[in-house]
């Protein structure tokens, strides 16, 4: 057990597996912004005092199976999601089977970065509302091309602007 403080509640904190549970992960990945708060900051709440606050984004990547955070970098607030795939590619010890994020990371250096690391990997990222397809969408269509073509004839044909 983990006590967080004197007056939270109890964590109880799993242990990881250890690495002779080497299967493919299904990676979920992520950011979030943190408000990073300094001693008194109570107060400032408290009486609605304005200062300018520092935020920071927590990028993260979760095993989809375990639940359990393989991966994780901390940027400041104005980093783009994407550009973080690879350093949080890197994190993750044995063979990703898919790597899912949402339409922030639809972006082809994300794709790439997945390919490059994990060959075999799915990348499923929905399509921006204004994606277009790619220039070999005919002849070579790639697995972006296929979740828009998808999203804009629906799975049983419905209109287009259905999400995946």
């Amino acid at each position: 057990m983990l006590t967080l403080s004197r007056r939270a509640e109890s964590l109880e904190v799993p242990r990881p597996p250890s690495d002779s549970d080497a299967k493919p992960v299904h990676l979920l990945v992520d950011s979030m912004g943190l408000k990073l708060c300094g001693p008194g900051e109570w107060l400032i709440e408290k009486h609605g005092t304005r200062v300018r606050r520092s935020w920071r984004k927590l990028h993260i990547g979760v095993d989809a199976d375990t639940g359990r955070i393989v991966a994780s970098e901390l940027t400041t607030n104005d980093v783009d999601d994407g550009s973080q795939v690879g350093p949080l590619l890197d994190q993750v010890t044995g063979p990703v089977a898919s790597f899912t994020g949402d339409g922030a990371y639809d972006q082809d250096g994300v794709s790439r970065s997945v390919a490059e690391r994990h060959p075999e990997a799915r990348v499923i990222v929905p399509p921006r509302s204004g994606a277009v397809p790619s220039k070999t969408a005919e002849t070579a269509p790639t697995q972006r091309d296929r979740h828009l073509q998808h999203r804009r004839e629906g799975p049983d044909g419905l209109a287009e602007g259905l999400r995946l």
